[in-house]
């Protein structure tokens, strides 16, 4: 059962409310935003809560025991909320939001409801909805190793080790033929194919900062997986990183970084399992494959 604190308590004991709801959302570039559904600003913590975002609560749900909790809340996309672009672009990705409920005839009176995380935004005809996800969807991530036969490690990271400056390459936008397909001009000669599943970071441009992943690279020509999020023009410039399929092929042949591979190359996959062992009858008997 939850405490309510004492000022919050003795405001809904009188019988008639004041409340409305705000939210504190924290992108993970450090910005900080607020946004209420009640008709005026509302400021507390140090943070302004705006009006005429055209946010309201849309869901919410709670879950007994280890099941993900959370809500959605949906609005209007506006200058004075949350933009298209900002939305396509990643900005808000992953971003901690802080539901209360609050007195609006005196902040300071308020109600922690819940402390989530923006997981998948919908858009739709100028709207969004965006689902809070709560806690307990901390307990859904990865940790720690898994037993497959790919690589479990990104290129260049500290398991990896392989130094991506070297597998890099600057360039420019010279047409864009397909609203996700670019055709450019690179600082120097590649193989076709080498970017492809890589990534693309833009350093010029309406886009400058944000990072696109390549579906693939052939010759001159780029495509990406999404259009980017803001208008791309002639000379925008970028940096682009080779892809890694995670096979232990690849890692021996294109980066000869085998010794560092983070995955079980050689664990038996379901033809193993439905396979008979050499030169037995066609049944499984325990037997080993090697002798």
């Amino acid at each position: 059962m939850r405490d309510l604190p004492p000022a919050f308590a003795a405001h809904l004991a009188d019988g008639v409310t004041t409340l409305c709801r705000c939210w504190s959302l924290r992108r993970r570039d450090g910005t900080s935003l607020g946004f209420t559904d009640h008709d005026r600003d509302l400021t507390f913590a140090g943070l302004v809560h705006a009006a005429r975002t055209g946010l309201d609560a849309a869901e919410a749900s709670a879950e007994a025991g280890f099941a993900v909790s959370g809500g959605d809340v949906a609005g209007a996309l506006s200058s004075l909320g949350l933009t298209e672009a900002d939305i396509a672009g990643g900005l808000y990705d992953g971003a901690s939001v802080e539901t209360w409920l609050v007195d609006w005839t005196n902040p300071e009176t308020r109600l922690l409801l819940d402390i989530g995380t923006i997981g998948e935004i919908r858009r739709e005809d100028g709207a969004f909805v965006a689902e809070l996800r709560g806690v307990a969807a901390c307990l859904d991530a990865e940790i720690g190793r898994t037993y497959r036969a790919t690589c479990g490690a990104d290129l260049g990271d500290a398991r990896c080790r392989v130094d991506v400056s070297a597998w890099q390459a600057t360039g420019r936008v010279l047409d864009l033929p397909q609203p996700a397909t670019l055709r450019v001009s690179l600082g120097k000669s590649v193989a076709d194919g080498l970017f492809s599943g890589g990534r693309l970071v833009w350093t010029g441009g309406a886009n400058a900062g944000l990072a696109a992943d390549l579906r693939l690279q052939a010759g001159d020509t780029v495509e990406l997986w999404e259009t980017p999020a803001r208008r791309v023009a002639q000379g925008d410039t970028f940096t682009l990183t080779a892809g890694c399929d995670k096979r232990l092929a690849t890692c021996r042949d294109r980066f000869a970084n085998a010794v560092n591979f983070q995955g079980f190359p050689h664990m038996p996959g379901n033809d193993a399992v439905l396979r008979a062992v050499p030169g037995s009858e066609p049944v499984l008997d325990g037997g080993s494959y090697f002798r």
